[in-house]
């Protein structure tokens, strides 16, 4: 089964962020008077983009594809041993 959340909530993170990005770039500046002039929608906004960007690149890795025991070393390993003590479950097929 493909399934792999990293990239709907990447994107939902992308697209919220600009949201709120833009909001702080283009809103009024004297919404920021109580935060010390600070603007939190553009900053949180640029941090969420960010965050959406690093999802939407960890999903295009495909780092949580399960991959047959038999292709790498240590999975050979452990199916030679189980089969050796007899550890190994039934056959599916």
């Amino acid at each position: 089964m493909g399934l792999d959340i990293r990239l709907p909530i990447g994107l939902l993170f992308v697209v919220i962020g600009a949201m709120l990005a833009g909001f702080g770039w283009l809103g009024d500046r004297t919404v920021y008077e109580r935060s010390l002039h600070i603007n939190v929608n553009l900053e949180w906004g640029l941090f969420m983009v960010l965050t959406g960007l690093v999802f939407l690149w960890l999903s295009r890795r495909h780092t949580a594809a399960m991959h047959p025991s038999e292709q790498s070393v240590e999975g050979r390993a452990t199916e030679a041993r189980e089969h050796a003590t007899g550890l190994e479950g039934p056959d599916p097929q």
